[in-house]
């Protein structure tokens, strides 16, 4: 069991991660490759992903056996997308390669690791740059064609979440993250493969939804690094099938232009910030926000302002022109 303590600051810290991890999306898949469990559910990226897995990925699963621990190091605390990730490996400290490591060896006795980790206790850096050139070559092969689907599907669990909270605090959140979970405060209980406590004091906590975690929720083995909690989502059934209407869209941007296409497209699954929009449609974060109140004149996108953040989503007009149905966009 997991026995995550809070504090009444840590309640205020509670976070819910605006996409998923790239990382723990690479050991989640990892796992569903190895034990081949992945089901109907993610039955066609299995399919599919089988013949690319690259060969350099047994540096990976090395370190990320199918079950018991796996380096902690593989999953950096950092934001940003994928290359800040990768750098963050190849700059992980020696002291935490070293302890991961020895952790590594306690916690799976009958595993050996292969000679080559040894440049790796060494702190020679073509050790690690082997290992996050992996993790790029795995991702690309393997995650990437289906990056977007996944985007998706994260940003609609958290949407889920998130209309959970406006009803009923982080009590109903953390209530429902897992069938497991047993919140009772300053306690949060859930199922685990082994008995660990995590005492936050005062550091918060990051909701990390994973579309490849598909039992018990994860976290770090180190409880001094940042915590966090990887936790399953609940997947659309036919997210793999790519939906058809106007979601279309090259016909939606001969309508509003092809910039405010991708960003109505960004929006269709949850709220986002004007920085994550700036991200996913590659432009600068003043001329996602000069398109979007276009949008939002248009009467396709609503706004407004929660902190020290501008929080937009689509409305009712902007869904139905996404899903291909008949609207009239007179005045």
């Amino acid at each position: 069991m997991l026995r995550i303590h809070f504090t009444g600051e840590d309640l205020a810290r509670i976070r819910i991660a605006t996409g998923p991890d790239p990382m723990w999306e690479m050991l989640m898949s990892l796992h569903r490759l190895r034990r081949r469990d992945s089901g109907m559910l993610l039955g066609p990226w299995l399919r599919e992903s089988l013949p690319r897995v690259p060969a350099t990925t047994r540096l990976l699963t090395a370190l990320a056996p199918p079950v018991g621990y796996s380096a902690d190091f593989l999953t950096p605390a950092v934001g940003g997308g994928l290359a800040a990730h990768l750098e963050a490996l190849r700059s992980t400290p020696l002291h935490q390669v070293t302890r991961d490591l020895r952790e590594f060896g306690i916690q799976n006795p009958k595993r050996r690791l292969p000679a080559w980790h040894r440049e790796l206790v060494a702190g020679e850096p073509a050790g690690m740059g082997r290992v996050a050139d992996a993790a790029q070559a795995y991702v690309d092969a393997v995650l990437d064609p289906f990056w977007e689907r996944i985007w998706v599907q994260v940003s609609r669990d958290r949407t889920r979440r998130s209309a959970v909270l406006a009803e009923g605090g982080w009590d109903a959140v953390l209530s429902t993250l897992h069938p497991s979970a047993h919140w009772e405060y300053p306690v949060l209980r859930l199922a685990f493969p082994v008995d660990q406590d995590l005492h936050l004091g005062g550091r918060g906590l990051l909701l990390q939804p994973s579309f490849f975690c598909r039992y018990a929720p994860t976290t770090f083995a180190d409880p001094a690094l940042p915590p966090v909690l990887v936790h399953p989502i609940e997947h659309e059934p036919h997210w793999a099938t790519p939906e058809v209407g106007p979601a279309d869209r090259g016909a939606l941007a001969a309508l509003i232009g092809p910039t405010r296409a991708v960003l109505l497209f960004a929006l269709a699954d949850g709220i986002a910030t004007t920085g994550q929009l700036a991200r996913r449609a590659g432009t600068t974060a003043p001329n996602a926000s000069r398109h979007v109140a276009a949008l939002r004149e248009a009467a396709l996108v609503s706004s407004h302002r929660h902190r020290n953040a501008t929080l937009h989503t689509v409305t009712k007009l902007g869904r139905a022109l996404l899903e291909g149905r008949n609207v009239c966009l007179c005045a």
